[in-house]
């Protein structure tokens, strides 16, 4: 960060749908963000996103990286398990800014009941394995060949942070 633009993180609403979906569709066009091809609307997005761990980060007042949680499954075993999504707009990679959201999205992750955060990535996201491992995350193995894009077969890095540790810990 230089040093006259002052970071400010806050919830996402959904009035910072256009810009998250722009960073989230800058993600998609490098290929090895996600599966998806293209950003689907508010709706369907907000529908499956979990209504905490949605947070935005801003420069200059505009958002340039989010983050936000989606349950893994209906089985309410698993209730306490969310799968964390975290997207930087390409100019602000580097600095610092997955960081300072990762670290709210774990701390509001358990202050509403999630024990373990899930994240999958492609080999190739190497900054964000590196992201995840600085936080905490530890990689947990490789599902290979676990889905297509673009006609191709790609694996998954399986990564997860367990909760409950970090507050042992403390």
């Amino acid at each position: 960060m230089a040093n006259n633009q002052e970071l400010n993180v806050r919830p996402m609403t959904e009035k910072d749908w256009p810009r998250v979906k722009v960073i989230y569709e800058e993600g998609i066009s490098t290929g090895y963000a996600t599966f998806e091809t293209k950003a689907p609307e508010w709706k369907q997005w907000d529908t499956n996103h979990l209504a905490f761990g949605r947070w935005v980060a801003e420069v200059d007042d505009e958002v340039v990286a989010w983050v936000a949680l989606s349950s893994v499954t209906d089985r309410c075993v698993y209730s306490g398990v969310a799968e964390v999504s975290v997207y930087v707009a390409p100019d602000m990679k580097g600095r610092g800014i997955g960081k300072v959201l990762m670290e709210k999205v774990i701390s509001d992750s358990e202050s509403n009941g999630v024990w373990t955060l899930n994240a999958a990535m492609f080999p190739e996201n190497e900054g964000s394995i590196h992201l995840h491992k600085k936080v905490g995350f530890r990689e947990i193995g490789i599902r290979e060949r676990i889905a297509k894009l673009d006609g191709r077969w790609q694996d998954n890095v399986i990564m997860d942070i367990i909760i409950i540790h970090i507050r042992r810990k403390m």
